[in-house]
């Protein structure tokens, strides 16, 4: 921890001097200002990964016909395409282009999935009244890097359980307790209502490796000896990377992708949409990604996951003191696979059988960590529109 805080001392000091370095810049030249307008809501979105946690939303407010500015740093946003009376869309950049704007805003709210607000690049702006994080992951919050949410004002959460850890942490930095409400997550929402009008299509035995990203990841730790296996198996098998993975770990996904290419059962999925894979998988293999939830919620299928080497000494979870939910839930209705299985994990496979207990545990899971089940876009737009009227 003492080494993570060094880290963040040094980070924050020279991103302080290069904002001082951005706004002088913006007054000498009149580059990178911004508008000085206050917004009464201000949107980011920071990828394409989170264009369907961001699209109900916006269509919730634009309903509503609620004043709010959504700014990008998504190029191809579709969203950006959008017009609605008394809002505004905005691309602005990538990385420290959009961070010196961010860092300008007036508005009343903020709200965003990044996290790190006044760790690093990020900051405050003297301009913004609170500032609100949305949980983009039906997963504990401290699988966040450290320092993830510390300097919120609130915190909209998947679901109730959520609580503990920031809670917990707060005590222990010695932080004023944030707002925090449980509104749901709407790409799981979203991803309910594409199952529900599926049609059921014919396929092969399809094994999907989805695993998270980072050096405590499965395809980081096991890549080869997990796919080599699968590669000369006759099950069809998609890996779908973490879209992180494919922006600071591209030259180990391009190594498997290169190994793999004249494997005609093993395919790789990069696409922003992960619902054709999702859909598609009978089993799934992954290790502390929350996208294990997203299949366990909607398709209610098996999950084969590798919980050894979990290395949180970068994360929030090094300071907790008890088992995280995520993992306290996997067990209870996850195929725990160790790294001794990985010879043998065709046959793993093949003998894993689902039961009802392992549904129950399921069932069970679903209902702590999804508050709001078909309605989280009209919840967070209640929250938003109650930050307005405190305004007024």
């Amino acid at each position: 921890m003492l080494f993570s805080v060094m880290i963040g001392v040094v980070a924050t000091l020279y991103f302080s001097f290069r904002t001082i370095w951005i706004k002088s810049k913006g007054m000498l030249f009149g580059k990178g200002s911004v508008s000085t307008e206050n917004e009464k809501l201000v949107i980011y979105n920071e990828g394409r990964q989170y264009v369907n946690l961001f699209a109900p939303i916006v269509e919730e407010l634009i309903r509503r016909k609620l004043p709010f500015a959504y700014l990008s740093s998504y190029e191809k946003d579709p969203l950006l395409a959008k017009q609605a009376e008394g809002a505004h869309f905005e691309f602005i950049g990538e990385g420290n282009r959009a961070y010196a704007k961010l860092n300008l805003i007036k508005a009343d709210t903020v709200l965003m999935t990044t996290p790190g607000l006044d760790v690093y690049q990020l900051k405050r702006s003297k301009g913004v009244r609170k500032y609100v994080h949305l949980v983009h992951m039906p997963s504990d919050t401290a699988t966040y890097r450290v320092f993830g949410l510390d300097y919120f004002d609130a915190v909209l959460l998947s679901g109730e359980y959520q609580k503990r850890d920031i809670r917990y942490l707060e005590k222990l930095r010695g932080l004023p307790e944030k707002e925090l409400v449980a509104v749901g997550c709407p790409y799981i929402d979203i991803l309910k209502q594409k199952h529900d009008s599926d049609t059921a299509k014919e396929h092969p035995f399809t094994v999907l490796v989805s695993p998270s990203w980072g050096p405590s990841s499965l395809l980081s730790r096991f890549g080869t000896r997990l796919l080599d296996p699968l590669a000369g198996s006759d099950f069809n098998v998609i890996v779908r990377p973490h879209p992180q993975s494919l922006i600071v770990e591209k030259e180990m996904i391009e190594g498997l992708k290169k190994r793999y290419q004249n494997n005609s059962n093993l395919t790789f999925d990069t696409s922003s949409d992960n619902y054709p894979s999702l859909s598609t998988a009978d089993i799934m293999i992954s290790d502390f990604s929350g996208i294990i939830f997203d299949y366990t919620l909607i398709f209610d299928k098996p999950v084969l996951y590798l919980s050894q080497g979990f290395d949180n000494r970068i994360y929030d979870a090094y300071d907790i003191p008890y088992e995280l939910w995520q993992f306290e839930s996997l067990r209870s209705f996850g195929i725990e696979l160790k790294e001794e299985d990985l010879p043998n994990i065709c046959s793993m496979i093949r003998s894993a059988s689902d039961s009802r207990e392992l549904s129950e545990a399921r069932a069970k899971a679903r209902s702590e960590c999804w508050a709001n089940p078909g309605r989280s876009a009209a919840a967070i737009a209640d929250y938003l529109e109650s930050c307005m009227k405190e305004e007024k």
